[in-house]
């Protein structure tokens, strides 16, 4: 009944790179650009990357050079390949559909990552 299972994240320090994993339901998501959101501590969750279906990727500019998303729909997988990360990216990083925050009701735990010295 999961729909999206987040995993990869962890501690790094400036500069390091992680990629972040994400299962999700292929009968709500088979067709739908999919979403990487991030919250750090203290602010709201905010939007970082989209993946159509097809695999064509979008960024916002926090992520914009330094991520990239991607997806396998065969695996039902959803991906985040994060570089030359900053002490700001810390933050738990969730996946979902490409929907506005305020209208998605199923999150899933997410993974943190944690950039520090």
């Amino acid at each position: 009944q999961v729909q999206f299972v987040e995993s990869g994240g962890g501690s790094v320090q400036p500069g390091g790179s992680l990629r972040l994993s994400c299962a999700f339901s292929v009968v709500d998501s088979v067709i739908t650009t999919m979403a990487w959101f991030r919250q750090a501590p203290g602010k709201q969750r905010e939007l970082l990357a989209t993946v159509s279906h097809a695999g064509t990727a979008y960024y916002a500019e926090p992520a914009m050079g330094r991520f990239t998303a991607s997806r396998d729909n065969a695996r039902n997988m959803l991906y985040l390949e994060m570089n030359n990360l900053r002490p700001d990216d810390t933050a738990v990083y969730y996946c979902n559909r490409n929907l506005m925050i305020s209208t998605i009701n199923f999150w899933g735990q997410g993974t943190q990552v944690t950039v520090s010295s």
